[in-house]
């Protein structure tokens, strides 16, 4: 005959099976609170785009919103193809870091050993400075006329060139002020130290290697497969953005991706399957302004928040790890303007749904 105390057990494991929703009701509950979120950014015209959340390997939603094409009426899908813009930072980082794996530079290294003729203005920049925007390096697109050379086919030689004249905005490693410039640099060193373009050493070393097939630098002449068009938002609705040439931005901003590659990144990058302990540390450690090495690291609401937002033409994103919880948030635009906000949505999102 069962005890009290046993009945009492077992009515209690019973009331929870059948309480507690099944693991496929779950995943159909956040992603029905998760698009929730999104729906309102997408019904006021403020978002098109693609937005994921995965716990781990996990993907519990994957949605897109509003058009590829406006033109030709072409719907967003999750493997839409999206300029990226800054996010292309962590990539950048990253390839330097396995070059500091390889023994070919330590980011220490004053900028000169690997960038013969720079100015002696940049005598005292490091490599570490440019990763961290402490440089001092006056940013490329704050420049007066950039708006007339982004239309512009360039090579970051080309730039390097036009950015020696201009004075320091502050002397290396005293401040931080965000700046475009020291990624164009680091791409260039790239380039000089591997005898390789950036994109091909990109491809090899993270890329091919991680199979993110749907990711690349982008190019406006070679064919895209489920390549997104970039809109501004207009007073009537979306508007085409202005052009601007990929070669331009290039290790600062010039990559493609989709939100289930970058899932795929920021799961082998927090894996550690991209990078050694020691660099992975140098990359995910807040320095000046919570910025780490192409990632912010910032604590939001309670929780560890590491990413990186981008914006480039018509385009807008943002990338966020969430460590605590292994939550990955990716939110890719083709209209300019909301994808920080709709990361910030969802990343509140979660934590309700603790």
């Amino acid at each position: 005959m069962m005890s009290p105390a046993l009945r009492a057990l077992a009515t209690t494991v019973v009331l929870a099976l059948v309480v507690a929703p099944a693991p496929g009701a779950r995943v159909a509950q956040d992603a029905a609170r998760f698009d929730a979120v999104v729906q309102p950014f997408a019904a006021s015209g403020r978002f098109m785009g693609a937005a994921l959340v995965a716990r781990g390997d996990e993907i519990v939603f994957s949605k897109a919103y509003g058009k590829a094409n406006v033109e030709w009426d072409i719907p967003n899908d999750p493997s839409t193809k999206f300029r990226i813009g800054s996010i292309t930072k962590q990539f950048t980082a990253a390839l330097i870091l396995l070059l500091e794996q390889d023994g070919t530079l330590s980011i220490q290294d004053p900028l000169g050993r690997h960038l013969p003729g720079a100015p002696e203005a940049w005598k005292d920049v490091t490599l570490f400075h440019l990763l961290t925007h402490t440089s001092g390096i006056v940013n490329f697109t704050a420049l007066p006329d950039y708006r007339t050379r982004q239309v512009q086919p360039t090579t970051p030689a080309e730039e390097l060139e036009r950015l020696r004249d201009e004075p320091l905005d502050f002397p290396p490693g005293s401040n931080y002020r965000y700046s475009n410039s020291g990624y164009l640099v680091l791409g260039h060193v790239i380039e000089r130290l591997t005898g390789r373009p950036y994109a091909q050493v990109l491809s090899e070393r993270i890329l091919g290697p991680l199979g993110m097939t749907s990711s690349g630098y982008d190019s406006n002449a070679e064919i895209v497969v489920h390549r997104a068009s970039g809109y501004t938002v207009g007073p009537d609705g979306p508007r085409n953005a202005p052009f601007v040439h990929m070669t331009v931005p290039h290790a600062a901003g010039a990559l493609y991706s989709t939100t289930g590659d970058l899932h795929r990144w920021t799961r082998a990058l927090h894996g550690g399957r991209v990078l050694s302990a020691d660099s992975f540390r140098k990359m995910t450690t807040a320095n000046r302004n919570n910025y780490g090495l192409g990632l912010t690291v910032r604590d939001v609401d309670g929780r560890r928040l590491i990413g990186h937002g981008g914006s480039i033409n018509g385009f807008n994103g943002f990338v966020g790890y969430y460590p605590d919880s292994e939550t990955t948030v990716v939110v890719l635009a083709n209209v300019a303007g909301s994808a920080q906000q709709v990361a910030t949505a969802l990343g509140s999102a979660l934590g309700a749904g603790r």
